[in-house]
């Protein structure tokens, strides 16, 4: 099942930000002071209700049909993997370059394409600061449930991967927002004001975002150097528990450089076949490998995969 994962030079394509590709800035030339004149009258979406619309009720249905009918099959599965999914260092590589080296969208005349698209590695060189913001309708119990498990993953995450992350209540630069349906619609100015510049195609990604998608991450390389700035996660609210947090495990760690889905990857998150909810011991492999000090940003596939094979010897042993 699709969850609609946007991530990295998906966007920095439509970002105009510090070090990317953008309008030159022009040194403003003096002007002698004008009259003041009344401003124009500013046109802007209006606040979601207080409470939870007949939209949002109909997908909690919805998302809670989803949900029973997956693990009904045997999916969302939260055992992070067993001996019915084997994986040796080669395979761990593979999947690392597919994961690492590849984003899931491209873009074509002007519009997001999911197809897999070579890229260099991205990553984290500082540490995150991440913001939660919820929907104002969001319930209480959501809410907590919710804030506690995005702590303990982070905390878990940089074990994982050395890399610092705390949690913060303003001026973060890992945003993630759980938001029901009118929420997400009326973000658009939340989203301008968090990326000055962001192109209005990042926008629509989140705002008009499908039924069908479940939740989004982007993240931006404010440098231009492959070294992520900046991370954006939406996630429905309306999803029942064990959804909504599969959301957050996988858009968190797409956020932090594992951008792409790959259909051989397993066990994983990173596999549309939704097989598995949370973040598995492979994928905690993939995240090492990342953030492993002998790979660096900007390296292309060729030049990471001689350095996956040595670390995935070492993390598995056996053949490199």
């Amino acid at each position: 099942m699709f969850k609609g994962r946007i991530t990295a030079a998906a966007l920095i394509a439509f970002a105009v930000l510090a070090g990317c590709e953008g309008p030159t800035a022009v040194e403003p030339v003096p002007r002698p002071p004008e009259r003041p004149t009344r401003p124009a009258p500013r046109t802007e979406t209006p606040p979601p209700p207080s409470v939870e619309s007949a939209d949002s009720q109909a997908l909690q249905a919805y998302y809670r049909r989803v949900q029973d009918g997956l693990v009904a099959q045997g999916l969302l599965r939260t055992d992070g993997g067993g001996p019915d999914t084997p994986f040796g260092p080669r395979q761990l590589v593979e999947n690392f370059v597919r994961v690492a080296l590849f984003e899931e969208y491209s873009t074509v005349g002007g519009s997001l394409v999911a197809r897999p698209t070579a890229t260099r590695l991205h990553r984290w060189e500082r540490p995150i600061t991440m913001q939660l913001e919820f929907g104002e309708t969001v319930s209480p119990r959501i809410k907590t449930r919710d804030r506690n498990a995005l702590i303990s993953y982070a905390n878990r995450l940089s074990r994982l991967t050395g890399l610092p992350i705390r949690q913060v209540s303003q001026g973060g630069n890992f945003n993630v927002f759980i938001v029901n349906e009118d929420e997400r619609r009326a973000l658009g100015p939340r989203l301008r004001q968090l990326v000055p510049g962001l192109d209005e195609l990042a926008v629509r990604a989140v705002t008009q975002l499908p039924k069908n998608s479940y939740c989004l991450v982007f993240a931006l390389d404010g440098g231009n150097n492959s070294a992520y700035t900046h991370a954006v996660a939406v996630i429905r609210a309306e999803h029942p528990d064990l959804l909504r947090l599969s959301c957050i495990h996988e858009e968190i760690a797409q956020g932090m450089g594992l951008a792409n889905d790959s259909p051989s990857a397993r066990p994983s998150i990173f596999n549309d076949d939704e097989e598995f909810a949370l973040l598995t011991t492979h994928d905690e492999m993939l995240l090492k490998m990342l953030y492993d000090k002998r790979m660096r940003v900007g390296m292309t596939a060729d030049e990471a995969r001689p350095v996956a094979q040595t670390i995935a010897a070492e993390l598995l042993g056996g053949e490199s």
